[in-house]
């Protein structure tokens, strides 16, 4: 029992405080960083995975079981938490800090089994016995069907259908076409179809070196 006394002209009163006044909070204990155990554990960090080899004894009481289990789940994320911040790089960027994992070292198993490779069909072992390679995007964008024969053709490149005409022996000239009347000096109706592939050609590299300038951020 404490006394407080204050001081008064004429008289002195007396105030008697009791402990049961006052309450105390208990303050919940703080628990131990480092964990000690027979068997060390043993870390997967790419996984975030700590595995704890000692065996685990619970006791038959539902409560106790569960203090217990919780218990060993702190120690095991105790544990993983001091390995990472022990062993793995820590950086500091704009976007705050961040800790770099290791490669996963635990192989994981599939859900489902690696499938069955299909079965070769008569057409599959045909064209790998005489080398045949199935057809591109590109070489299928490059087909077109001639109405005439009935049958598929290159649009462009070697016999294309873009080359017509530039073989036959006896060309069509249209004397009053502006084609013709604007025709410059040293050029004949059969070089321009050749000429307009060059341009083309060229037309489509430039449009190419435009694109990759562009790509690299350059003007």
């Amino acid at each position: 029992m404490s006394t407080l006394a204050a001081p008064s002209a004429t008289a002195a009163t007396t105030t008697t405080v009791t402990p049961s006044a006052t309450t105390t909070k208990s303050k919940t204990p703080k628990l131990p960083v480092t964990v000690d155990k027979p068997t060390p554990y043993y870390f997967d960090l790419g996984l975030l995975l700590a595995n704890d080899p000692n065996p685990l004894s619970l006791p038959s009481n539902t409560a106790n079981r569960e203090a217990a289990l919780a218990a060993v789940a702190r120690d095991g994320t105790q544990v993983l938490i001091n390995q990472l911040l022990t062993t793995c790089p820590i950086s500091s960027t704009s976007a705050g800090v961040l800790l770099s994992l290791p490669p996963i070292q635990t192989p994981l198993p599939r859900e489902k089994p690696v499938p069955a490779p299909k079965a070769e069909t008569k057409w599959s072992a045909f064209a790998k016995r005489r080398g045949i390679a199935p057809k591109t995007r590109e070489q299928r964008r490059n087909l077109a069907l001639d109405e005439v024969t009935g049958e598929y053709g290159r649009k462009w490149g070697y016999q294309g259908a873009n080359k017509a005409g530039q073989d036959e022996p006896i060309v069509e000239v249209a004397f009053n076409s502006k084609k013709e009347l604007e025709r410059k000096e040293g050029t004949t109706i059969r070089g321009d179809k050749r000429r307009e592939i060059r341009e083309k050609v060229k037309r489509n590299e430039r449009k190419m070196r435009n694109n990759q300038r562009k790509s690299d951020g350059r003007k």
